[in-house]
């Protein structure tokens, strides 16, 4: 049965009540408990690790050594962040019962909400993970490569010879329509029109709006966190009313988006509810979306800036050596991390590269250090893709835990390979269509919880 406006919004109200929700906030830790740290007030500490955090980060390691505490809002809670692969192993390998990763997530639970497969742990999350499966295995991508070449194709085509351009302005339209088409399955333009508005405005949410929000109930009341409610509101209405029509349309079982391909799941009898449906499309637009625009942003910006680099892709393209042109954006990816760390939180003590912690503890390897220390990738300073198809011992590659943009473990993101298939099949249709030359110098800066590239990688096509 269709849910009416009311319970939509009444639903959104409850999203964004549950300030604590997967929280599991304990008592304050003391800082003898814990590796070292700052004594700088909390609030200090967060805006470094959420706002500079490609500066603050190396700044704490070379400060504190491979593992040290920041602590953050609300309360002064701490992140242990360690550097090295034998640390991001005993984590990624730690039971899924103690380290939780819901937990660690928590901050997106007014966005994403309950369900979502980033703030479920246990049984929870080993049932959503089974039902979401069958919509990102190898057959499932295989059908979506051709929607997400379509929309390439269409993007690629718009574009201007000679006329500079950022590029992540148009990887995220580009990336936002693969989300609508291929995820979401909206190909009705007006449905379309309404979506994407609301769809930037989610994206484009500070992480303090959510951050100061939790304890604070009277800022739903103001400003941004009056507008981030109101427009998760619209959207839901939005995406509600596709998902009662999609389990009504009479051609779902032919259908190969994701979500008629989640409608379509039912493992003996269990099946995703609309609200459950609602929270993974959310998810699967948060966590896929600017990540995969930013990567490729980079991605074209690095190419412009070496011609020899940039010749072995375009050859790699036109030949089809969907190989070398995944080395790139895995070199892309490693060179400009878009998010910062994996994190869990420790419901029972645990030792991790022989450091006691406690309970309640929230800990995780760091993407930014892993991807750079000369240890795990030489001359990391340097965009060399061949990296990713070097042998190492009986590895293909860097070494295990040096690399981990989509996580590990059981918790390894479920739209790797999606993200993957989508950043190839971009970059192929641009390169057999152009020639790139970047223009200026870019760096990073934070943008939600993700970073990009701070002038927008802007390029020149040929």
């Amino acid at each position: 049965m269709a849910l009416t406006d009311e319970q939509v919004a009444d639903l959104t109200a409850q999203r964004f009540d549950r300030t604590r929700i997967s929280r599991g906030f304990g008592e304050r830790v003391p800082a003898s408990a814990l590796p070292p740290g700052l004594r700088w007030p909390t609030f200090a500490q967060s805006v470094g690790l959420l706002r500079f955090r490609h500066q603050f980060v190396p700044w704490m390691h070379r400060r504190f050594g491979d593992v040290f505490t920041v602590r953050l809002l609300p309360g002064g809670q701490p992140l242990v962040l360690f550097a090295r692969p034998e640390h991001a192993r005993e984590i990624f390998a730690g039971d899924p019962e103690v380290f939780h990763a819901g937990k660690g997530n928590a901050i997106l639970g007014p966005i994403m909400g309950e369900h979502s497969l980033l703030l479920q742990d246990g049984a929870e999350h080993k049932r959503a993970r089974r039902l979401l499966m069958p919509a990102f295995n190898g057959a499932a991508l295989a059908g979506y490569e051709s929607l997400v070449t379509e929309v390439a194709k269409a993007e690629v085509a718009a574009w201007q010879p000679g006329t500079e351009f950022r590029a992540l302005d148009r990887m995220n339209a580009l990336t936002l329509e693969v989300i609508l088409r291929v995820v979401f399955g909206v190909t009705d333009e007006k449905r379309l029109a309404e979506l994407r508005p609301r769809v930037r405005r989610t994206v484009d949410i500070s992480p303090a709006v959510l951050l100061l929000a939790f304890g604070s109930p009277w800022l739903k009341r103001i400003g941004p966190w009056k507008s981030a409610i109101e427009n998760a509101a619209e959207l839901d209405k939005l995406i509600y009313a596709e998902i009662t029509e999609r389990r009504e349309a009479p051609d779902l079982a032919a259908r190969t988006d994701v979500l008629s391909r989640l409608i379509l799941t039912d493992d003996g009898g269990d099946a995703l509810t609309d609200p459950e449906l609602r929270d993974q499309l959310v998810t699967l637009l948060l966590a896929g979306h600017e990540t995969t625009a930013s990567a490729l942003s980079w991605t074209l910006w690095e190419l412009g800036r070496d011609g020899a680099q940039l010749a072995r892709a375009r050859d790699a393209a036109r030949s089809g050596d969907l190989t070398w042109l995944e080395a790139v954006l895995k070199e892309s990816m490693r060179l400009h991390p878009v998010i910062p760390m994996v994190v869990r939180t420790l419901l029972q003590p645990a030792t991790i590269g022989g450091v006691d912690l406690p309970a309640g503890v929230t800990i995780g390897p760091s993407i930014l250090l892993a991807h750079s220390r000369p240890e795990n990738h030489p001359e990391p300073q340097e965009f060399r893709p061949e990296r990713f198809l070097e042998q190492h011992g009986n590895r293909v590659g860097p070494p295990p835990n040096t690399w981990i943009p989509f996580g590990g473990g059981v918790r390894r993101c479920i739209g790797a390979g999606f993200s993957l298939m989508e950043g190839v099949a971009v970059l192929r249709e641009v390169l057999t269509s152009y020639d790139v030359t970047a223009v200026g110098e870019d760096e990073p800066r934070v943008r939600n919880i993700t970073s990009v590239p701070r002038r927008g990688a802007r390029i020149v096509v040929s």
